[in-house]
């Protein structure tokens, strides 16, 4: 049961961010610019975190360090405000669709930064080690095929006939004569926008591996997820104010777009944070990352029931082939632990056999005569000299 907690943990998490793609949609059906709501995601985390960190480690937390300041600094800018607001770019200039597909690159690039960082061994030929490449690929083919494969359609549950983000839509024209902007501001650019995409998915994946270094600097991890969201905040916010002043798109009502910042902070960038910070320090930044094709999955399925969207053979066989891999890197990490932890239970849930070998020394010699001790002793000339 203590090995799952990870497991659940991550799971968790994974939940939790599918609900953060589904408010995404219903802000920008509303008109909201995302950029806006990347900032107000990390202000309210930030808001929430900062007293609860303060409050719950300020008896055993250390003293600040600038090493642990700039580290909190890096890992603010890549995994909160350049690899979001990267993601965003990338999917005005191609579709969220195709962004969502990029976002699967996360654990290959995971697996390959953990391996240059010394944080996992390849050990390509072990079996343990093959398992976990294998489940990377499985896990990386298997939301590819979700995405981009459709097939036939597919009836899991009677359909609900809620479309959410049509709803808002249709209220967002008739109240404002503006577009929405994340589709129309700019011209599609399939190229720029792959490589945008990227380089989103190589900053999470980079900010997993320093999330980690981060946890073995600073082991107190509601101090350094308010941290981190702090300069994420800051930076967000500041990239915002350059492009949008307008204080209509600022503005929060009791609406979906103060929903969205509310749950995608709080929750999303808040609590889980927290969850995932925990995960990384157990079991390391590639255990973390394997989980993120199961979001998918999540998606997949609350799309269909509260944004209209149809289910597809893709769909489901893509999930397999994610939870295939995700069970394959799992069975070769606890491997690797079973092998070099020769203290615990094995894999097989056997007892390490232990042999006991027993020497029989012989008794003492009697000690000398003194006539043997006359004929050891060195002669008056060697001592002399």
């Amino acid at each position: 049961m203590e090995g799952m907690k990870p497991v659940a943990g991550m799971v968790v998490v994974q939940f939790a961010f599918a609900g953060v793609n589904i408010f995404y949609k219903l802000a920008v059906c509303d008109g909201m610019d995302m950029r806006i709501l990347v900032a107000y995601r990390y202000l309210f985390a930030s808001a929430v975190l900062a007293p609860l960190a303060y409050f719950v480690e300020r008896k055993k937390r250390t003293k600040l360090t600038w090493r642990v300041m700039l580290l909190s600094f890096v890992c603010g800018l890549c995994g909160g405000s350049l690899a979001q607001n990267l993601y965003i770019s990338g999917m005005k200039l191609t579709s969220a669709t195709f962004a969502s597909a990029m976002t699967n690159l996360i654990p290959a690039i995971t697996f390959v930064l953990a391996v240059l960082f010394r944080y996992e061994g390849l050990a390509i030929g072990t079996v343990p080690g093959q398992a976990k490449l294998a489940g990377t690929l499985l896990g990386v083919g298997g939301a590819m095929l979700l995405t981009f494969y459709k097939g036939a359609q597919v009836t899991l549950w009677p359909p609900t006939h809620v479309n959410l983000a049509a709803q808002l839509a249709a209220h967002h024209h008739s109240s404002s004569s503006s577009q929405p902007r994340l589709a129309t501001s700019e011209e599609p650019n399939r190229a720029m926008g792959s490589l945008l995409c990227t380089g989103g998915c190589f900053f999470y994946a980079l900010w997993l591996i320093l999330q980690a270094r981060l946890c073995r600097e600073y082991p107190f991890h509601y101090s350094t997820t308010a941290l981190m969201c702090l300069m994420s905040a800051l930076q967000s916010a500041l990239f915002a104010l350059c492009f949008d002043r307008d204080p209509a798109q600022w503005s929060l009502a009791f609406d979906v777009r103060l929903l969205a910042a509310v749950y995608t902070g709080v929750l999303a960038s808040g609590v889980m944070l927290v969850v995932l910070a925990w995960c990384v320090k157990r079991r390391g930044p590639l255990f973390a990352s394997v989980f993120n094709p199961m979001m998918l999955v999540v998606v997949a399925v609350l799309s269909s029931l509260l944004l209209g969207e149809d289910l597809h053979l893709g769909s489901v066989l893509g999930a397999v082939l994610i939870v295939m891999g995700l069970y394959a890197v799992l069975w070769g990490k606890d491997r690797e632990a079973a092998s070099t932890d020769h203290g615990k239970v094995t894999a097989a849930g056997e007892v390490p056999h232990i042999d006991v070998i027993v020497h029989r020394h012989l008794p003492p010699p009697p000690p000398p005569s003194p006539q043997q001790q006359h004929q050891q002793s060195p002669p008056a000339a060697a001592i002399t000299r």
